[in-house]
């Protein structure tokens, strides 16, 4: 797996470099600013870039605005971005029109390192990575209007983790029941939701978005 690193801390991006490489991982670029960001990627076409929300010059929203343009230009390259807190708006920015290959962490979560590099992977193979904490309070807005409230406890528990990126199995582990049990609560959420028989993944992704947007 090919990475690019956008991150102005030199410490931070040296750390991600030493970390992803010891654990096998190609980082064939590491940047400092937005521009050199989009310039390596159109140069080298990495399979996931791993950017900073915050970056030079004004350390705003320069990084979230990048990502998005890899989105847009390059939607084969999965994007994972670093916050130091959650920026709910910026959140639903990136996965506002696809959660495929995209991932959203707090710094904090770098410090675990196997979660870490998992997520890496998970996003650079087109899955999702969601931080918990991004989800918490993205879920907290939707909760506002409650267009979910049909949902039973352990029918929302399963929303949580779907949107985190696990799989029935990585869920079936955190709630401590059996993948079988896990597939009947992702059917009465197709349901609920009104998702008609479709591809798997396709009516997981929909339905993720359903229930962070509160659409």
């Amino acid at each position: 797996m090919r990475v690019v690193i956008a991150e102005d801390s030199v410490l931070l991006r040296e750390g991600i470099v030493r970390l992803l490489t010891d654990a096998g991982l190609d980082v064939v670029a590491a940047v400092d600013e937005p521009e050199a960001l989009l310039r390596k990627v159109d140069e080298l076409l990495p399979d996931i870039c791993i950017v900073d929300i915050r970056m030079p010059p004004t350390h705003t929203d320069e990084g979230i605005r990048a990502a998005l343009v890899i989105r847009a230009q390059h939607p084969d390259v999965s994007v994972l971005v670093l916050s130091q807190y959650v920026e709910e708006r910026y959140a639903t920015d990136l996965i506002a029109s696809d959660t495929r290959g995209v991932g959203y962490l707090l710094k904090d979560r770098v410090a675990d390192v196997r979660e870490f590099v998992d997520a890496v992977r998970r996003v650079g193979d087109g899955g999702t990575a969601l931080d918990p904490e991004v989800v918490s309070q993205l879920l907290v807005r939707s909760r506002r209007v409650d267009p979910l409230g049909g949902l039973t406890p352990r029918e929302t528990d399963v929303m949580r983790l779907m949107a985190e990126g696990r799989s029935n199995q990585g869920i079936a582990a955190e709630l401590v029941v059996s993948e079988g049990a896990v597939e009947k609560h992702v059917s009465s959420i197709f349901l609920k939701l009104a998702l008609p028989p479709a591809d798997q993944d396709h009516r997981r992704v929909l339905a993720v978005l359903r229930y962070l947007e509160g659409s």
